[in-house]
């Protein structure tokens, strides 16, 4: 079966997977809690009050958090009606590819960790800032480049040793360097992206792959292998990752992009040409014209 370049996850099987994990998130709190307690951090760099906030793919975490810094409103958006429900705000199941808001609903927006199942990333971008009212905030977090490489690794050396040849099993991220123009392509005004790494050992391979089902992230690329896998390719691959005397090390590349809808309020650059000031006077050099030789 062939598919649209653009498609590179199945949403229905996203959502399926979400709607069981309703029942299992609770087990991944913590981590899920530490990502949207540092996504969240970026509110106290601002002194902007928000009123009506959106948070998408929080699974209980995100909603608390926003009605606790004073937010009256809060709508918890996920893909999965059964996730939604439990989010913590007023719920609505939706779907960040074809959002069911009117321009300028909101004035701010948080996704935590959920964009990343997302298969036109610059399009969603597109109707989140829509959404944002004038100086309305967006937030949110992906995992990125080098999350899960230990397991991905692991999966690729023992699916060659017993196969030949490797399938897609741990989920494409995005790399940092690609989200800021991302949101400045999307419309954002001030757009930043920065990136953190989240700490997470466990104490067994298979607390790992318990973990990521509870949260209803298992592998939903469309271009998986669908066939059964070898029986030893499991044992294979978590007898292969790295551990210490504390555990076994996991990598979640944490990537945050802030962006804000235009306002005039805003600063903007200067016009080409209307400083009023040199550059070489500020920094106390000689200014020579191009192609001057010092000395």
């Amino acid at each position: 079966m062939s598919h649209s370049p653009l498609e590179v996850f199945d949403r229905r099987l996203v959502r399926l997977r979400r709607d069981r994990a309703a029942a299992t998130v609770a087990q991944v709190a913590p981590v899920l809690e530490a990502a949207a307690e540092r996504l969240l951090d970026r509110l106290d760099d601002t002194t902007r009050r928000f009123s009506r906030a959106l948070e998408i793919g929080g699974r209980g975490v995100v909603a608390p958090l926003l009605r606790a810094r004073g937010i009256p409103l809060v709508v918890s958006m996920d893909l999965s009606a059964r996730m939604a429900a439990g989010a913590g705000g007023l719920p609505l199941a939706g779907d960040e590819e074809a959002l069911p808001f009117a321009p300028e609903s909101f004035d701010l927006i948080v996704a935590n960790l959920s964009l990343h199942w997302v298969n036109d990333l610059p399009g969603a971008l597109v109707q989140l800032r829509r959404a944002l009212r004038p100086d309305g905030l967006f937030l949110a977090s992906l995992p990125g480049l080098g999350t899960l490489q230990e397991l991905r690794e692991a999966l690729a050396g023992a699916e060659s040793a017993l196969r030949g040849g490797l399938s897609p099993r741990v989920s494409p991220f995005p790399e940092l360097r690609d989200l800021a123009g991302l949101l400045q392509r999307a419309g954002f005004a001030l757009p930043v992206a920065d990136g953190e790494g989240l700490p997470v050992r466990y104490r067994t391979p298979l607390a790992l792959l318990h973990d990521l089902r509870a949260a209803g992230e298992a592998n939903a690329v469309l271009a998986r292998d669908a066939r059964v896998p070898p029986r030893a390719l499991l044992p294979m691959a978590l007898a292969s990752l790295p551990r210490d005397a504390a555990g076994i090390p996991v990598t979640l590349r944490l990537l945050v992009m802030t962006g804000w809808a235009p306002h005039e309020s805003q600063s903007r650059p200067a016009r080409p040409g209307s400083a009023n000031a040199r550059l070489a006077d500020a920094l106390g050099a000689e200014e020579r014209s191009a192609g001057e030789k010092a000395g």
